[in-house]
């Protein structure tokens, strides 16, 4: 006696197939919803921290008026010329001493790339009230069309998952909006180039996105633009195409800011010397100004300076930490066969890698955004590491989110901090969560993705 055919999806009762369709249609309905749910918190809630900030716009200020002072042909990086710009538009520094240092070093030490001053040089044209409105508006616009975007390479698989994780994301992130650092933008325009390359739709525009999100922050997107390169194929030929189109987009942001300012790369430098020095505003060490709260570095060198505040120390660990992770991730991307579910594992790892070698902000962690279609694939397959990925993709989130931060400068500004041993463990707690969460996604993922290289499936 035979065993009975095998049924095909396709010959399943018209009924069963109808209330599938209504289930899945249902599904990511509720997912989109949760989304723009969390789309709906970031914008009321990042604009109204926007108006309640004595240090509002700090970012935006600074490439704002950086372009500005370069649009009058003063030089964008001595401190003296972008003061005078600054000040002769009306622009103030906070009463008290924290406040005024943190605007001075942000607004008149310019660490900007010229490609972002010059990017911006049409909103340095309006008075500043405006342009901080219409970034505003474009830079939530980006984050959350981008999120709409890799929420639907998610939803081939948990489309209410990814959802509630893309939401969860977008509620954490007011800070974008508070700032108007340029992450917003860069972090959206790569994530839709990934959607586009994955797709195989838009091709083209994906390739001029990543060129952009290079130009302007290339700490932010290079790795994701190195995974394609690796990745072989059609995939390699898209980095390879992204690659001059980036630099053409530079060129002339370049020659503009070498005709008015031919030292700008040693003075540009020299502006990084001083933020990044001891007690500096990008000083990752205990010592920082820009604090380990709201405005707290999420790099690997902030949790290691707790144990020694010397960057001849930290920066040589964090590399030592971080290097081999990275060579492990490229081999295994050159090694084996592309396919869609690696692609995922891929990004989701190099996503919270990125962040931990150098310079790093809570806004910049928004590329975890990647992370968020991996996890909704080992979701899908119902077992321990897909609970796993969950958990560990909301730590990740949560742990580097604008909330999180909040609470931690909360409690730091309390009476609780004024004791020795009790302050020393509540500085423990505030540098500590948001790199070691980031290194236990990357670590997770990169585990996950050497795992599947001996699984002959692949979505």
């Amino acid at each position: 006696m035979t065993d009975p055919p095998l049924r095909k999806a396709s010959d399943a009762p018209p009924w069963r197939a109808d209330r599938a369709s209504l289930s899945l249609n249902r599904a990511r309905k509720d997912g989109l919803c949760l989304l723009l749910l969390g789309g709906v918190v970031l914008v009321f809630f990042g604009i109204a921290m926007e108006n309640a900030s004595r240090v509002s716009m700090l970012d935006f200020k600074a490439v704002y008026y950086g372009a500005r002072c370069l649009m009058g042909h003063g030089d964008p990086y001595q401190e003296s010329e972008i003061l005078r710009v600054y000040q002769a538009d009306g622009g103030q520094f906070p009463a008290d001493p924290i406040g005024s240092r943190l605007v001075h070093e942000a607004v008149a030490l310019c660490v900007n790339l010229p490609t972002a001053l010059c990017y911006l040089a049409p909103m340095a044209l309006l008075p500043f009230a405006i342009a901080q409105s219409l970034w505003t508006v474009l830079t939530a616009g980006c984050i959350v069309l981008a999120s709409i975007l890799i929420w639907d390479l998610g939803a081939d698989f948990a489309p209410v998952l990814s959802g509630a994780l893309i939401g969860l994301l977008l509620a954490n992130s007011e800070m974008l909006l508070m700032v108007g650092n340029l992450a917003g933008v860069v972090i959206g325009l790569c994530a839709a180039a990934v959607w586009c390359f994955l797709r195989g739709r838009f091709v083209a525009l994906g390739i001029v996105l990543l060129a952009v999100s290079l130009a302007l922050k290339p700490h932010d997107a290079g790795l994701v633009w190195l995974y394609f390169l690796l990745a072989g194929g059609v995939h390699r030929r898209r980095a390879l195409q992204t690659l001059p189109i980036a630099v053409l987009l530079a060129l002339p942001a370049l020659l503009w800011v070498w005709h008015i300012a031919p030292h700008w790369v040693r003075e540009w430098h020299a502006n990084l010397c001083i933020t990044s020095a001891h007690g500096g505003l990008n000083d990752p060490g205990m010592a920082a100004s820009g604090a380990h709260a709201v405005g707290m570095t999420i790099n690997l060198q902030s949790a290691l300076s707790y144990f020694r505040d010397d960057p001849r120390f930290y920066d040589p660990a964090s590399y030592l930490v971080c290097i081999p992770l990275l060579l492990l991730w490229a081999w295994v991307t050159l090694r084996f066969r592309w396919t869609p579910a690696r692609a995922y594992l891929a990004l989701a790892d190099v996503a919270a890698l990125t962040l931990l070698p150098a310079y790093h902000r809570p806004y910049d962690a928004k590329l975890l955004l990647l992370t968020v279609p991996a996890c909704a694939l080992l979701w899908a397959e119902r077992g321990v590491l897909g609970r796993a990925a969950l958990w560990v993709s909301v730590a990740g989130i949560v742990l580097t989110g604008d909330p999180w931060a909040i609470l931690l400068g909360m409690v730091g500004n309390s009476h609780l901090a004024t004791g020795v041993g009790t302050g020393r463990l509540l500085t423990a707690i505030q540098v500590f969560p948001a790199p070691a969460m980031l290194l236990a996604v990357g670590v997770f993922y990169l585990w996950v993705y050497m795992r599947r290289r001996r699984v002959s499936e692949e979505v």
